[in-house]
């Protein structure tokens, strides 16, 4: 290229930049409102960002107003920093987000107000009444491991386990299944929030059902299916599920999509040793055995337990199906000696008259926070499904595990969820919008247990979901970012060098029953 040239292509390229720099400044410039008329009724806003509590590290909560105008302008405000203002000819609300970030960051335990104006066709402005939320002191952990997949029951061609940067919109894959020729991939699972020791399931025909082990940034391939697993704090070893689950279909409700779960046991996998054991507890015969979970300190062990109500491990539905309900039960472990306590019931299905599911106890050890639906393991698939929370620490004064419905729950299913390591956040799936697809959510939990009405995963878009057609499951907050290559795990996935594992074969359920991969594609916990 001559110079004559390369000066034109310059010049044209500065003409290009200043010309965007100045439609950016000209659909942004402060608007002076003299005169308004004041409504008396709140915008109506999409997200429904308002009256909640969100986390001062969020990325900006850009919303579409919904109400009819030629000109739009949004005043935020808090008490310690200048307003941040934000002009518009579009009903969509970008909002800066450096200025966002200051502006949260120095009002820590302030509210945050927003005032909306919305030109109308006729010349007027309006003015609405303020949208004021909290931003809470304390922050959500940075970061949110969830799995993508379209809400099909009989593929899945396309499904990927993403990270998301809670702090602005970056998403990055962490692994899909066209690494592995299209398998099933689920039950990503972090030791206390950390990404360094995580495992991840993987099912595929052409590779095998395994459970792929990251310790440290080297991931390798363990020859044993892990189902729903929960780490102990100390990172020493993983106990997972062994289940036997099956779908079928409803003919007359919404959700036709229905699961059982034939035969289950609980198993544990030690680190050290690369040794799997059970005990009886964990694997009884007339018994169901799911959804592990860890105490803070590791030393009790919670999970779901059910009386088996058919005989017949091959009827798909068994008779009874709908009248199976899992207890809340608990056992104490002692990790230098490795042995095990006595099952405990904590919280019957008896007593309530439904069945308890997914335990999760907070890090500081005061919250234990599950799900109950009207009947078996599997949530998701039901509108039934409703988010609890115990006070453990009053149930070691009293002695009584009394339990709460949150007021958080909408007339959805309410399902997967987990904590940040400060305990003041939760994230978990919810259909409360159309019933169909699953989206992630948060809530603030106070140091009395008050839990705020939730807000969805912010997006840049604020219509993003309007169009997204794949559901977000299984939400893990995590303190820092995956780092191992998606291309990594892949080749580890396709080696076939693995762990071997001898499964414990004295009880009945976790015998070498090996059910093909495409059998257990709704474990995807939408």
């Amino acid at each position: 290229m001559n110079k004559r040239y390369l000066y034109s292509f310059i010049i044209f390229v500065l003409a290009l930049v200043s010309v965007g720099a100045l439609a950016y400044v000209l659909s942004n410039k402060t608007v002076a409102i003299e005169k308004y008329n004041p409504l008396d009724r709140p915008p109506k806003i999409k997200p429904d960002y308002s009256g909640t509590v969100i986390p001062p590290n969020i990325a900006p909560l850009n919303f579409f107003i919904q109400e009819n105008g030629l000109h739009y302008f949004v005043k935020i405000y808090s008490k310690q920093t200048e307003p941040l203002e934000v002009s518009s000819r579009s009903p969509k609300i970008t909002i800066p987000p450096k200025l966002w970030h200051k502006l949260l960051d120095k009002n820590r335990g302030e509210n945050l107000n927003f005032d909306v104006f919305v030109k109308r066709p006729a010349g007027q402005w309006e003015k609405f009444q303020t949208i004021t939320n909290k931003i809470a002191r304390e922050n959500i952990d940075p970061f949110l491991v969830y799995r993508k997949i379209y809400p099909i029951h009989n593929t899945w061609s396309k499904i990927g386990i993403y990270q998301r940067n809670l702090e602005n919109y970056d998403e990055a894959l962490i692994l899909n299944n066209h690494y592995y020729d299209k398998g099933c991939l689920n039950c990503h699972t972090f030791c206390a929030n950390q990404t360094e020791k995580m495992l991840i399931g993987i099912r595929s025909y052409k590779y095998g059902n395994s459970a792929l082990l990251v310790e440290n940034g080297k991931p390798e391939k363990i020859d044993a299916r892990f189902g729903y697993t929960s780490w102990h704090p100390s990172g020493r070893l993983a106990v997972y599920t062994i289940n036997k689950t099956r779908q079928f279909f409803h003919s007359l409700r919404n959700e036709v999509r229905d699961v059982v779960d034939l035969d289950s046991a609980l198993a544990y996998y030690l680190l050290d040793s690369r040794a799997v054991k059970t005990t009886p507890d964990f694997s009884r015969k007339d018994y169901l055995e799911t959804y592990p979970a860890w105490s803070a300190d590791g030393r009790y062990l919670y999970f779901c337990s059910a009386k088996m109500l058919w005989s017949d491990l091959n009827q798909v539905p068994p008779q009874n199906y709908d009248q199976l309900k899992y207890d809340l039960v608990r056992t104490a472990y002692d990790i230098e000696t490795n042995t095990w306590g006595q099952l405990q019931t904590i919280l019957s299905a008896e007593d309530t008259g439904l069945s308890i599911l997914e335990p999760r106890i907070s890090p500081d050890g005061r919250w234990l926070l599950f799900c109950m639906c009207d009947y078996g393991c599997f949530p998701v698939y039901q509108k039934s499904s409703d988010l609890y929370l115990i006070d453990l620490e009053k149930a070691r004064r009293t002695g009584r595990y009394d339990y709460r419905r949150l007021n958080i729950n909408s007339q959805q299913s309410e399902s997967w969820h987990s904590w940040s390591t400060n305990s003041r956040w939760i994230a978990f799936s919810s259909k409360r919008h159309y019933g169909v697809f699953t989206r992630s959510y948060f809530s603030y939990i106070d140091p009395s247990g008050r839990v705020y009405k939730p807000l969805i995963l912010p997006q840049k878009d604020p219509l993003f979901y309007d169009t997204c057609l794949k559901t977000y499951s299984v939400p893990e907050l995590v303190v820092e970012p995956v780092k191992v290559k998606k291309e990594k795990l892949g080749r580890v996935i396709r080696s076939s060098r693995k762990i071997p594992v001898e499964l414990p074969v004295t009880m009945a359920t976790p015998s070498a029953e090996t059910a093909s991969p495409y059998e257990e594609h709704w474990q995807q916990r939408e």
